[in-house]
């Protein structure tokens, strides 16, 4: 793992989730929407081929054109309730040549923002922009939720307040996605493509996956998961932990109701146990089972810690949490001196030794032992986090995009922010797609391979006309007359930009 990426997080003030978890009856109904709108087949439905979009201004440049637009998200329609005021409408830009080749294809990316990417700034200028000048590729820049003008009044820069509030921007980008591929097809624009870095990476994912059609997918430094994210990797040092356990254990709900939803691909016996024990607590704890114990002195052999109870010679071993980083952990980055073993590698689970459960509720049990009850609340808050990060997040949740050929990502060999190692491939679930590998961090890929995500997009549409339309999008495979382009818009009249379409 990158050592730059630690250092870089250490340094940054922001924090997220500062008000917990979040409301659980919004939880219940986001958690309940995501069997809709994972599946193709009924997601597909949600938005409708006329969806309304409306442009609100338009302004030429010497080389090409450049439109403002918004729209209703349409998750309001499906949540009423579940979106901020201030997210409710979708923002975008466009950018366009101001002429294309005659005849010819006329590809557009659609970008996602990443964390604290505000605004259209900087993806206008890092990838629109010179996507237009290199290859001819125009762009759609869309505002995230929680994000520029679309970020609530009380909310302090990328600072989400709760948990279930990233679910609530990923449902918004998924559908409002849908929406903008609808006004292209209207708009003759085509082939299509989505893209984004890191959560805008992973936010292209999931949006992509709906899309009926096929389409180029360029994910960049993100990957099959976003509970990797928040329980190992160096973001997990910015979640309030303590806040989260607290309300956890405070509030049946999460427990006793959440929890019952959760399905993870990633289980394994850890999680499993993690998941019985939260949802039978504070019952579990008069079945407890102990391991006899075999000393009487407090040791730590091999990362693993033991306490003992000398007032009945019992034991508790507890194993600390798997991944290099540990949420809520401090980092040395002395032990980051090896890189992610990659997608294939899978997490090490203590199969010989006592039980998750028996282990969980012993910790519980022995609330005399201040430390040992804190590590066993912060391991359910962790297998939680993970569950309902994995619900909403996994791609093996969503649907197999049309033709994962089409996709290419890019990925850091040295992710510390996204780490790799136990989670389910890429190449598992998206069989055919295309990987490429920086050999740095996560801040280092973001700032020094620009380029390397400009030529996965390039070369994602460009294989998608190829094989969709048996022709190249490059400009210099093109004919050389020209034609001038004009979208059909409405500039302030009430219309949608679609009444022509």
């Amino acid at each position: 793992m990158s050592k730059l990426d630690v250092v870089y997080r250490s340094i940054l003030l922001t924090k997220f989730f500062t008000k917990g978890w979040g409301n659980p009856e919004k939880l219940k109904r986001l958690f309940e929407f995501r069997k809709t709108i994972s599946n193709r087949e009924t997601c597909q439905h949600l938005v409708s081929p006329d969806y309304p979009v409306y442009i609100d201004k338009a302004e030429e440049y010497p080389q090409y054109k450049v439109l403002d637009g918004h729209f209703l998200s349409p998750l309001v329609h499906h949540l009423p309730g579940v979106v901020p005021k201030e997210s409710q409408i979708a923002r975008f830009q466009v950018l366009l040549p101001k002429e294309w080749p005659a005849d010819s294809l006329r590809p557009v990316c659609l970008h996602l923002a990443g964390t604290g990417d505000h605004y259209f700034w900087r993806r206008r200028t890092l990838l629109a922009r010179p996507l237009l000048k290199e290859s001819g590729i125009a762009s759609i820049i869309l505002e995230n939720p929680f994000y520029g003008v679309r970020k609530p009044k009380d909310q302090i820069r990328s600072s989400l307040h709760n948990v279930s509030d990233i679910f609530v921007m990923g449902g918004c980008l998924i559908l409002e996605s849908l929406a903008l591929f609808h006004w292209c097809e209207r708009q003759g624009l085509g082939p299509l493509g989505i893209t984004g870095i890191s959560m805008g990476g992973h936010m292209a994912s999931i949006s992509g996956s709906n899309w009926h059609k096929p389409l180029a997918l360029v994910p960049c430094l993100s990957w099959t998961t976003a509970s990797c994210v928040f329980t190992q990797g160096v973001m997990s040092d910015a979640i309030p932990w303590n806040l989260l356990d607290n309300q956890f254990f405070s509030n049946s709900l999460y427990r006793n109701e959440i929890w019952k939803m959760v399905h993870s691909p990633e289980q394994n016996s850890s999680f499993i146990a993690g998941c019985h024990f939260a949802r039978t607590y504070p019952e579990s704890v008069t079945e407890v089972k102990f391991v006899p114990a075999q000393n009487t002195q407090n040791s730590s052999v091999n990362g693993t810690s033991t306490v003992n109870n000398d007032s009945d010679n019992k034991t508790v071993t507890w194993y600390p949490h798997n991944g290099d980083v540990c949420a809520g952990a401090k980092v040395d980055p002395g032990r980051l001196s090896k890189p992610s073993k990659g997608p294939q590698s899978q997490a090490t689970v203590p199969q010989d030794s006592v039980s998750s459960r028996t282990l969980l509720e012993a910790q519980m049990k022995a609330g005399h032992d201040t430390t040992v009850r804190q590590k066993a609340l912060r391991m359910e808050s962790l297998n939680f986090m993970r569950g309902i990060m994995d619900e909403c997040t996994h791609l093996g949740n969503f649907s197999t995009p049309v033709d994962p050929t089409l996709a290419i990502a890019v990925a850091a060999t040295w992710d510390a922010y996204v780490p790799r190692e136990g989670i389910t491939s890429l190449l598992e679930l998206w069989p055919g797609v295309e990987v490429r590998y920086i050999n740095c961090g996560h801040i280092s890929a973001f700032l020094f391979n620009q380029g390397v995500f400009r030529k996965a997009i390039t070369d994602a549409l460009e294989k998608t006309a190829q094989k969709y339309h048996s022709r190249s999008i490059l400009m210099e495979a093109s004919q050389k007359n020209t034609v001038i382009y004009t979208p059909v818009v409405s500039l302030g009249n009430g219309k949608p930009s679609c009444a022509k379409g």
